[in-house]
């Protein structure tokens, strides 16, 4: 019998104004992309704190999709710029423990990009499906 393909556990973090709108937007286009992942609406990128990323992984996630609005059209001003910020340190923590950098990915994207939001979850799916399940979530499903 034939090993079943891995199929990654995705969530996603979206500004409510811009990425989830741009989501939205893909959705009425029937713009294709893959089912994987899971969406979280936050009011913005911003507001994703380091714990919540941590707690997905935590709790099987085989990757971290963030995404918000474009540098400067931020609804709050600036908090795209405290999403690079945590970004950073997240990469640094994620590599401390063990966990491939790569799982987690921040992306701009408008409420206009709806094709350009399809494409960013087929790659983002693609680059974990190569990765392979989450050493996080191997080591809770061993525990």
């Amino acid at each position: 019998m034939a090993e079943k393909e891995f199929e990654p556990k995705i969530i996603g973090f979206f500004c409510n104004w811009c990425t989830y709108a741009g989501a939205d937007l893909a959705g009425v286009s029937r713009l294709q992309y893959p089912p994987n992942i899971r969406v979280i609406r936050v009011m913005c990128s911003g507001t994703v704190s380091p714990h919540h990323v941590l707690r997905a992984f935590q709790k099987g996630a085989d990757g971290v999709l963030i995404g918000g609005c474009h540098i400067g059209d931020c609804h709050y001003l600036r908090g795209n710029f405290m999403t690079i910020k945590r970004m950073r340190f997240l990469q640094d923590l994620l590599k401390f423990t063990g966990c491939e950098a790569g799982r987690l990915h921040l992306e701009w994207i408008s409420a206009a990009e709806g094709p350009k939001f399809a494409e960013t979850v087929r790659n983002f799916t693609e680059k974990i499906k190569k990765l392979g399940p989450s050493r996080l979530k191997l080591a809770a499903r061993a525990a």
